[in-house]
């Protein structure tokens, strides 16, 4: 089953997309809740879509939400901060625990590129999440930034210019890059005690390999890294994607299942 519904965080309505497993009506479902990444939406280029039916399909519910000024969400774009992107992620794991069709228990979050970073934090300081699955992480977003530069144009020259930097068409504030640079991703992530898995494309030339790395020496022991030889940051072919969704799969029924 599929069916749509209205968060409220703020002032502000976050849509997004829920995915039901066939079965007796009264089950309580383990459910994972998806965070996507920056400028993208609820269908994210990865296909959460997708990931979402193969959870289905073994038992596992699913949420995916726009965050605020991104997809069908409220908000304007140059209005959205990662701190209020943790905020907006932790009031719909805080809505979804009360749905009549989830175990309260048994829920896990899966985050994309800058939503894995949104994830990793939320899963540290937001309690009750039982297992937690990053798809190429950018952690690098902070070290990148707070060099000035992003994709090797100079931020404080263009937002000097014009009031904001324009990234891939969306326009980001200079509040926005004051606190992805102020973002202390390792250091609030490590708290988390549950499982992590932690899927990375060897070929990831917009989050380099080595920053999902140093996930591992944060995590007191209970992260893990599977690299993909050959894979990109957007897992743009069959073979790669497909190792990806099932990697995940199988992770999230060992976890939330058992």
């Amino acid at each position: 089953m599929i069916r749509h519904h209205d968060f409220h965080h703020t002032d502000k309505t976050l849509r997004s997309t829920v995915h039901i497993p066939d079965g007796p009506t009264g089950t309580h479902w383990p459910t994972v809740v998806f965070v996507h990444g920056f400028t993208s939406n609820r269908i994210e280029l990865p296909n959460f879509v997708a990931m979402s039916r193969l959870l289905a399909d073994h038992g596992i519910a699913s949420v995916r939400f726009d965050l605020s000024g991104h997809g069908e969400s409220d908000g304007d774009f140059f209005d959205v901060t990662i701190t209020g992107e943790i905020a907006e992620t932790r009031a719909v794991l805080q809505t979804v625990r009360t749905f009549d069709f989830v175990d309260p228990e048994r829920i896990g979050l899966v985050g994309m590129s800058m939503g894995g970073v949104v994830a990793g934090i939320t899963a540290a300081e937001e309690p009750g999440i039982a297992a937690l699955c990053l798809w190429s992480p950018a952690a690098v977003a902070p070290f990148e930034i707070g060099r000035g530069y992003l994709k090797g144009r100079s931020l404080a020259a263009e937002i000097e210019e014009q009031g904001y930097f324009d990234a891939d068409g969306h326009r980001m504030s200079s509040a926005l890059v004051e606190d992805i640079t102020g973002l202390d991703v390792y250091g609030r992530s490590a708290a988390y005690r549950g499982p992590v898995h932690i899927l990375h494309g060897g070929k990831d030339d917009i989050a380099p390999l080595e920053y999902a790395r140093r996930y591992l020496d944060h995590y007191d022991g209970n992260a893990e890294l599977q690299v993909v030889e050959g894979a990109d940051h957007a897992w743009g072919t069959v073979p790669h994607r497909t190792t990806l969704h099932r990697s995940t799969l199988r992770f999230l029924e060992r976890h939330l299942k058992s």
